[in-house]
């Protein structure tokens, strides 16, 4: 074994506040940090005096390919360094960190990981909107909208059969497809919300249905990064804003009286 380690850890859905304890200390003890795209440069800070490497891809330009991030990684690795590598949300959740900690351990290089927040469940949880609840949902998918060939995954059609809460990550770009696979079902009326850099100050949210939710992405100009929420359990989110509302209302009319 090389003296050098890799240890892949979750930032969690974007707010600083969301990553672990252990994800902390894993930064504090870290020579080199290598971060990707969606992680909030101010989890840097927790690494004062480590090298700083942005790997990530924006807007379709990548600033390493996986390879050369592979390399990099074994590079500092075998030095003898601790090389920690940063990604968003949890990195076994289309994260591709089982597949570094699987090319680093092949030169002999230590590995661990400290699992992430994963954005799929936590950032329609930030909008009042569960994954599963009683009477609504008993199950949740979590897909990729987009494979490794850029098509849509056939879990997607699959998924639309079922009662179950869909999330679908990295799907914008195949929104109006998703959309037909759930059409197809006879799912038109079927709730969706689309969330963009959820968890950070500016988050958007777009509520609709199968039917007309491209309509609102396009009014609300919403794109990636976003999450894709397909099932019942979105009207939870209004049910929680009501109630708030006419607290609020109340009070204000006590407010009034007094």
């Amino acid at each position: 074994m090389h003296s050098g380690k890799l240890t892949v850890v979750g930032a969690g859905p974007g707010d600083v506040e969301l990553i672990t304890l252990k994800g902390v200390k894993a930064l504090q003890g870290a020579d080199v940090v290598l971060y990707d795209a969606l992680v909030d440069s101010r989890l840097l800070e927790h690494a004062p005096h480590a090298e700083k490497i942005f790997v990530g891809k924006r807007k379709g330009c990548y600033a390493y390919q996986q390879k050369q991030i592979n390399d990099l990684i074994v590079e500092r690795a075998t030095q003898g360094l601790h090389v920690v590598r940063l990604k968003g949300g949890d990195p076994f959740v289309f994260g591709r960190g089982a597949e570094e900690m699987e090319h680093a351990s092949a030169f002999g290089i230590e590995v661990a990981v400290v699992p992430g927040i994963s954005s799929s469940v936590s950032v329609p949880a930030s909008q009042h909107i569960p994954v599963t609840k009683r009477g609504a949902a008993e199950s949740f998918w979590v897909i990729t909208g987009t494979t490794k060939e850029h098509k849509l995954s056939s879990d997607v059609s699959l998924a639309a059969k079922s009662n179950a809460t869909v999330i679908i990550l990295m799907g914008m770009s195949k929104l109006g497809e998703i959309m037909q696979c759930f059409k197809e079902e006879g799912k038109k009326e079927t709730p969706v919300a689309i969330i963009q850099n959820g968890t950070m100050e500016n988050e958007k949210i777009g509520i609709g249905t199968v039917a007309s939710i491209e309509h609102k992405a396009k009014e609300q100009q919403l794109s990636n990064p976003a999450i894709i929420v397909i099932g019942e359990v979105v009207n939870h989110r209004q049910k929680i804003l009501d109630i708030q509302n006419k607290y609020q209302h109340q009070g204000k009319k006590l407010l009034e009286k007094i």
